[in-house]
């Protein structure tokens, strides 16, 4: 076929491509007239997954679903010494206290170092305090930031070590560097995660190792291995052991002087009822002794739900029943010179008072003795703190440690208001 037959062609093509176009052009604008469809409805929005409850609720029975008892916090920034009824402070005849120094935000745990440098660990804050007597007058320095709750502090040897939420840190030769701390060496790391009682305290054995606490994760709740327990850590080699087992939460332990044996206070279980379990004294008398939790309470009460797998038989009692919900945390054998007689080698025990009763009680500071038979005893020492029991709060100020000073004075942290007192004794 030619070119020229090609073309001839042609025209009869256009006109029907031209028709093809026409019609298409008619169609889309008599589409674009018709009314547009309905835009589909939206999709309901998900119902909001109902607000999880507080940790501190786990454990309440049905009949205590409904409680208004509730922990108390603290006033996070301090609050001026000026401000508090310090004089309502009541203290035994010939004993004195003060406010020694104020401004340390939610001061927890005490040490002392060689120099007399007070140090303060935070719960809930993230800060290490130091506090320095300069001329009759002390002076705080933040000391260490943005650790993870870094509640226990511990000195020895010209080592401050720290205890965070997972891991025991060491700062040597601090006392020299207040203004400049060192780098901290790791002494152990890795240790459990938990949304429940995981700040620390510690102690120096008389064996060179350090001995803190690891609480059960929530307030009654089966542990693993290493929850719910006191273990102890080799300083040379990071080697870690458990000590003691069947501890829900010490927070505060020392070594008797004489007769070298580790005493804690702990703090029992929530929503059993609010005048039982007693928290406890206790003292371990052999390695990996159990005090009973989960499956019983102060000795003597089976757990209504973990009773079951072990009867107190078979668990150590307590050394001293303490108090419902009271809250024993710091504890300190005294061996000063300050103090009477009387007070050589008895403990002192911090108490920071019930949240878990109606009726509080707590919110001071006991001494306790053990005469030459083993009985163990108690009495008042610093009271004051409390003035409203059914009240909320019930109180102005809550005790937590207490730590020994070199002139043989008592010093008291305050968690609630940021305050540290000092008791002291004159003749």
């Amino acid at each position: 076929m030619s070119i020229r037959t090609h073309a001839r062609k042609l025209p009869r093509v256009v006109p029907a491509l031209a028709a093809a176009s026409l019609a298409a052009v008619f169609l889309y604008n008599a589409q674009a007239q018709q009314p547009a469809p309905p835009a589909p409805a939206p999709a309901p929005a998900p119902a909001a997954a109902p607000a999880a409850p507080p940790p501190w609720t786990q454990g309440r029975s049905a009949a205590q679903a409904n409680s208004p008892l509730h922990p108390l916090a603290p006033h996070l920034t301090g609050r001026a010494a000026k401000e508090l009824p310090v004089d309502k402070l009541k203290v035994p005849a010939g004993f004195k206290v003060e406010v020694w120094a104020e401004g340390v935000p939610e001061a927890r745990s005490l040490a002392v170092g060689d120099k007399g440098t007070v140090f303060v660990g935070n719960r809930i804050n993230s800060n290490v305090y130091a506090i320095v007597d300069k001329g009759g007058k002390r002076e705080v320095k933040t000391l260490l930031k943005g650790l993870a709750s870094p509640n226990g502090v511990l000195f020895s040897k010209g080592t401050l070590f720290v205890a965070e939420k997972n891991r025991i840190t060491r700062y040597d030769g601090i006392e020299a560097n207040l203004d400049n701390p060192p780098a901290p060496k790791v002494v152990i790391d890795g240790l459990p995660e938990q949304a429940g009682h995981f700040w620390k305290v510690m102690a120096m054995g008389p064996d060179g190792k350090i001995y803190f606490n690891i609480g059960s994760p929530g307030n009654i709740v089966m542990p693993n291995y290493i929850q719910a327990s006191i273990v102890r850590v080799n300083l040379s080699d990071g080697k870690l052991e458990r000590y003691a087992q069947g501890v829900r939460n010490s927070v505060g332990m020392a070594f008797n002087p004489k007769t070298k044996q580790l005493w804690f206070t702990s703090n029992n279980r929530d929503w059993l009822d609010e005048d039982k379990p007693s928290d406890i004294l206790s003292v371990v008398k052999r390695k990996d002794e159990n005090f009973g939790y989960p499956f019983c309470h102060e000795g003597d009460i089976p757990d209504p739900d973990f009773g079951k797998f072990g009867p107190c038989s078979e668990f150590t009692p307590p050394a001293l029943k303490l108090g419902p919900h009271i809250a024993p945390l710091g504890m300190r054998f005294y061996t000063g010179k300050m103090f009477p007689a009387e007070y050589q080698n008895t403990m002192f025990i911090a108490q920071h008072g019930s949240w878990n009763k109606a009726t509080k009680i707590g919110y001071n500071v006991i001494n306790v003795s053990v005469d030459a038979k083993g009985k163990v005893t108690s009495k008042p020492f610093l009271e004051g703190f409390l003035t409203d029991p059914k009240a909320d709060p019930p109180m102005w100020g809550r005790p937590v440690d207490v730590q020994e000073l070199h002139d043989g004075s008592l010093l008291v942290s305050d968690d609630y208001n940021g305050i540290i007192y000092r008791v002291s004794y004159k003749k």
